[in-house]
């Protein structure tokens, strides 16, 4: 060791903090090899640590175009002009192509026009100018007259985002101003349809699909949601009859199968939605999260595993966040019924605890296995129920019997609007729903005055996120569920004095 061992230098330990060049390389790199999700994820991580600069935001805008999210990439490239950059010019020419794909041919004409005012002899000049063309060439018709579709696809796209975000009184606002102005737009029915619908305002619903198919006949989307309502609702007959209609049906158009695959898998019938769903992905479909997922779900449910995990692949590369939420998983306690969590709810609807009781009458008023359950009346003669079990398995097994000022049907309805946020239900958060069902036993007891479902949901969620440690503001939370941080505060208060 003697010479050798004047050479050894202790190992120095260098610390490394990745910045946002070091991201927005690794971007590049993944952009360039077409990996666009994983682009796209260091790309925004580059923003977050370097939010001032242009030419990543650009870049993330670029990416999220090949992606097909073109609002999230307007939203982006209208930031840069109006805040970062307002002289990075070629944001007008991504502006006008992005607006062009959406069909917004006002905004993608006059974007086009801006950037070449701006920059005559630019990078995109040429692209430019045969948007321009194009635009006018495709409609056949002037540019002054190009444009009076333009507020009906604006107030679409404000509709679809109200949708998404879960403010439906707010979707339903646009929607009903779109249908006064355009009479015939059958979208527009159909969406508020829907609104009505996750708003609880059933009857509302119902009557807004009638008036579709009484104009417009045979309307495959108004049939598909009315078949949806009708299973959520446990009309069975009533689907089941919907079902040979629509099995009848041969349609055209990829957007009309895919919503018929898409609608069939979702009411358990994945032998008629793997059908469609599989001719499209054969054909080449280039669909949506929503498009591999109920892909995955029909294949699984045949026994087709290969296909299932290949499809929910592509369900992780579109939404990273659904990974380990695969319908084979053991983690994913769903309460839409897969096979193998029967077990599960049997052994709740048997716990000595009242709220694992009627945690488990709502697990399977959810699942696919109600029917067979309630025909062997596993509820009506379970001997570990009192009468609030009961009451709450006869609301499930007769779901339109009238039920004025019934303390269970106000259980019911929370966790409803619990569900609308979490689902399918994981293990991780069946506890949500114990904890609420915990309050409300609780609120019973105290003879507390329960009203306004929407604030004792909010915070409930609020606590429960509070005891996991996760950090969730009384704003966020309360944005959420569009109440105000004071309403918030004081049902976090009524559910917190009913834990101790």
């Amino acid at each position: 060791m003697g010479k050798d061992s004047k050479l050894t230098q202790q190992a120095k330990i260098l610390s490394f903090h990745p910045t946002g060049e070091y991201y927005f390389a690794k971007g590049l790199k993944a952009y360039h090899k077409r990996e666009l999700p994983k682009a796209r994820k260091y790309f925004e991580r580059a923003l977050e640590l370097e939010p001032a600069e242009p030419m990543i935001a650009c870049q993330l805008a670029i990416t999220c175009t090949e992606m097909g999210e073109y609002n999230y990439s307007n939203s982006l490239l209208e930031n840069i002009l109006n805040v970062m950059d307002p002289l990075m010019t070629e944001c007008h020419y991504f502006l006008a192509n992005n607006y062009a794909h959406l069909g917004m041919f006002k905004e993608a004409y006059r974007h086009a026009s801006t950037y070449l005012d701006e920059a005559e002899d630019g990078e995109f000049s040429e692209d430019a100018e045969d948007l321009l063309d194009l635009i006018t060439f495709e409609s056949d018709e002037p540019a002054e007259s190009l444009f009076q579709q333009d507020g009906l696809i604006l107030q679409q796209e404000k509709a679809r985002e109200y949708l998404e975000a879960g403010n439906f009184p707010k979707a339903i606002e646009v929607l009903k101003a779109t249908i006064a102005e355009y009479k015939d737009y059958w979208t527009a029915y159909n969406n508020l349809a829907l609104a009505y619908f996750y708003l609880g305002q059933i009857d509302e619903a119902y009557e807004t699909l009638e008036e579709v198919l009484g104009k417009s006949p045979g309307n495959l989307h108004a049939l598909c949601n009315l078949v949806v309502f009708h299973h959520y609702q446990q009309e069975e007959e009533k689907v089941e009859e919907l079902i040979q209609t629509l099995d009848k049906i041969r349609p055209m158009l990829s957007e009309h199968r895919f919503k018929l695959g898409a609608t069939f898998a979702l009411v358990g019938k994945y032998a008629l939605g793997y059908k469609w769903l599989k001719q499209l992905l054969k054909q080449g479909f280039e669909g949506d999260g929503s498009f591999y997922y109920w892909l995955s779900i029909s294949a699984y449910h045949l026994g087709h595993q290969a296909t299932a995990e290949q499809a929910w692949k592509k369900v992780v590369e579109i939404n990273p966040e659904k990974e380990g939420m695969e319908p084979w998983s053991e983690m994913n306690v769903s309460a839409n019924g897969f096979e193998h969590h029967l077990p599960s709810i049997v052994k709740r609807l048997e716990s000595e605890y009242i709220e694992e009781r009627l945690f488990a009458i709502f697990l399977l008023k959810h699942s696919s296995h109600k029917k067979d359950l309630m025909n062997k009346e596993i509820l009506m003669k379970n001997q570990h129920f009192g009468s609030m079990e009961k009451e709450y398995a006869d609301l499930v097994k007769f779901p339109h019997k009238e039920r004025e000022n019934s303390a269970i049907l106000f259980a019911d309805r929370t966790a409803e609007l619990l569900y609308q946020h979490f689902q399918p239900i994981q293990m991780a958060e069946a506890g949500l729903y114990l904890m609420w069902f915990s309050v409300f036993l609780e609120a019973v007891k105290e003879n507390s005055r329960l009203s306004n479902t929407t604030g004792w949901a909010a915070a409930v969620e609020y606590v429960w996120n509070k005891l996991r440690n996760e950090k969730k503001s009384l704003q966020t939370i309360a944005d959420k569920h569009f109440i105000s941080v004071s309403t918030l505060s004081k049902y976090v208060k009524n559910v917190q004095n009913l834990l101790q």
